[in-house]
């Protein structure tokens, strides 16, 4: 079926024995779920059995890039890493870019599958297709950024990339993550899985380039798409200088950008300190991913005070608010050194923010006391005990031990009604946006595979009031089911498969997004997708990610908010008097559940697994 694009071969790696095997790429893999995150998702359910306990050596950890992926289509530096979730149970997909995923191509693979746990502290080499299982012995308890330039000084050869773990991962904390370079396969505790089958670190390095079966037709595609990057109004003038903390003034006009863990939304204006502006001042250079003409990434230095010399390749939208407004803190040098502490101990820092902030609040309402903080002062805008909290969490000391399996889990443990305040969904923590002033971003975070994730179904028309499909009332009930199905399947295959950044979606090809990826795909792969059998592919991911869920024994129930954005309105500014009653997600539930061909229950009906050409275990 394809006669290049991809790299035709997947290598499975079994740590039990130290060995490596080569199987051919097959193509009904490639028509049926095209690549990164589709192929991730399929061996996970195809291979890894219900109930096997996330960190366990049965579990299967995948890295998987697309026919895209260091093909000259701008910015598809992109790759999936799937596993079960250790942090909820569900299946785990995260996304990372940078320099990796475009070696991961050139090393000649499409796929690694990491099966087994090493006896001993190990990491692997991989030198087109020569792969070597060495000692991590000198690594063991390494920072990110030191692993990785040990390991290529063992390796001689500055010009491997590294995707390693850090002291979190080693511990196997649940929502530690997998760094390559300064990026993050960030959520979900992947870096705990990697952890768990004793790997430190994967250094791969390649010389192959991927053949582009149709050239004129590749042309003509990227140079489509390259022109609508061009003529966007927001990606090169706004994003390409400021990244994402622009989204910061965004939501704050919206009413939606959530302080101290989402109980001032609103109330406060955060823009000043921790705004774009303010955040321009701190970039001193950018740091692109492989072949990105937009290059977004910002890189900031703080020169003066008690963080003078913490660098960062951020923080991002997301992190400026997890490890600044969710926690009160509206101290800029401060969340850029916590964001770096997160990289470098190798923890997500949405989960590690929000996990924080959730004890914050616990702590100002006398559920929890200094004896359980061992005499932490775990005050809002305490940025001294952020700090600290990540490094206790890193190394699961005291409450940090705790902390680190993620809100949902450790209100079990707290109690005293702690869950209330546990922004949280199937266990993920919640990411920025304030879902009470935004309907359907809130339906995507209540159903999406992963747990609550913005970026399995972001709804750009209600963040940034694109009229793709069609122009929508961020406000509204009716209609919210039918787009969250649109925006889940349309970022699964186009963004998650391809894969391709997926902000280029959101700001360059909305209208086209299925056409853009089939046009490029066809012409670097030799396929014959048409922009339809896109769609289906985004659709069919999402039916198997819930077959597997529906394994694990999530249901209907699962699919819901915590009981601040239900009961709580938003209190202030342009989102005032803003909610999502049970009632309203009911109804939003039921038209989502009735698009995708499920019924009430949200279990897919015979006659939608069989047109997908899908079944259950």
């Amino acid at each position: 079926m394809f006669k290049g694009g991809y790299a035709g071969k997947i290598l499975r790696l079994n740590l039990n024995n130290l060995s490596a095997k080569e199987e051919p790429l097959p193509e009904d893999l490639v028509r049926d779920y095209l690549g990164g995150a589709g192929f991730g998702i399929k061996v996970l359910y195809e291979e890894v059995k219900q109930g096997t306990p996330a960190l366990s050596e049965a579990n299967k950890l995948i890295f998987s890039v697309g026919p895209l992926t260091a093909s000259g289509a701008p910015c598809a530096s992109r790759m999936s890493v799937v596993a079960k979730s250790p942090l909820t149970g569900a299946v785990g997909m995260a996304l990372s870019g940078g320099q990796f995923p475009a070696e991961m191509k050139h090393a000649g693979y499409d796929m690694i599958i990491l099966e087994g746990k090493a006896e001993k502290p190990t990491y692997v080499s991989i030198h087109d297709g020569e792969v070597r299982f060495r000692s991590a012995a000198k690594l063991v308890g390494m920072m990110t950024t030191d692993t990785q330039l040990f390991v290529k000084e063992m390796l001689g050869d500055q010009n491997y990339r590294v995707a390693c773990i850090g002291p979190a991962g080693e511990k196997q904390v649940p929502m530690a993550c997998i760094i390559n370079e300064r990026r993050a396969a960030g959520r979900k505790g992947l870096g705990a899985v990697m952890g768990s089958k004793n790997l430190k670190a994967i250094a791969i390095l390649g010389s192959q380039k991927p053949v582009i079966a149709d050239p004129e037709a590749f042309k003509i595609a990227r140079n489509n798409m390259l022109r609508a990057m061009k003529e966007s109004p927001v990606l090169y003038p706004e994003f390409s200088k400021a990244g994402t903390p622009m989204t910061l003034d965004v939501t704050t006009n919206m009413g939606i950008f959530c302080i101290k863990n989402w109980s001032e939304t609103g109330e406060i204006d955060m823009v000043p300190t921790l705004g774009r502006a303010a955040q321009d001042t701190m970039i001193i250079t950018r740091n692109p991913c492989y072949d990105c003409p937009v290059s977004c990434s910002q890189v900031k230095l703080v020169t003066s005070g008690p963080y003078a010399g913490w660098l960062s390749e951020g923080p991002e939208f997301e992190t400026t608010y997890s490890l600044g407004s969710s926690v009160g803190v509206d101290y800029l040098p401060a969340v850029i050194a916590a964001d770096r502490l997160c990289d470098e101990y190798g923890i997500d820092t949405i989960s590690a923010g929000v996990s924080i902030a959730w004890a914050m609040e616990l702590y100002e309402k006398g559920i929890i006391t200094k004896k359980e903080t061992d005499g932490l002062d775990l005050k809002f805008g305490n940025h001294e005990a952020v700090i600290e909290m990540l490094r206790r969490i890193s190394y699961k000391e005291g409450l940090g031990e705790l902390l680190g399996r993620g809100t949902k889990k450790a209100a079990e443990k707290i109690g005293h009604n702690s869950i209330d305040f546990a922004m949280q969904v199937k266990g993920l923590e919640m990411p920025a946006y304030d879902v009470r002033g935004a309907k359907a971003h809130g339906l995507n975070y209540a159903t999406a595979y992963t747990g609550a994730d913005h970026n399995r179904g972001y709804a750009f028309q209600e963040i940034f009031d694109v009229p793709v499909p069609e122009k929508v009332d961020r406000n509204a009930i009716k209609g919210k089911g039918k787009l969250t199905k649109w925006n889940q399947d349309l970022r699964a295959v186009t963004c998650d498969c391809a894969p391709m950044c997926a902000f280029l979606m959101d700001m360059a090809v909305p209208a086209v997004a299925c056409k853009n990826t089939a046009d490029l795909v066809n012409g670097a792969a030799g396929t014959n997708f048409t922009p339809d059998d896109i769609a289906t592919i985004g659709e069919r991911i999402n039916n198997v990610a819930k077959l597997f869920n529906m394994g694990e024994g999530f249901t209907r129930k699962d699919d819901n908010f915590p009981k601040r954005i239900l009961t709580e309105p938003i209190k202030a500014g342009a989102s005032k008097g803003e909610l999502i009653s049970q009632a309203a997600l009911d109804e939003m539930l039921d038209e989502y559940y009735d698009a995708r061909g499920w019924d009430k229950n949200g279990i897919p009906t015979a006659a939608k697994l069989n047109e997908l050409g899908l079944e259950k275990k």
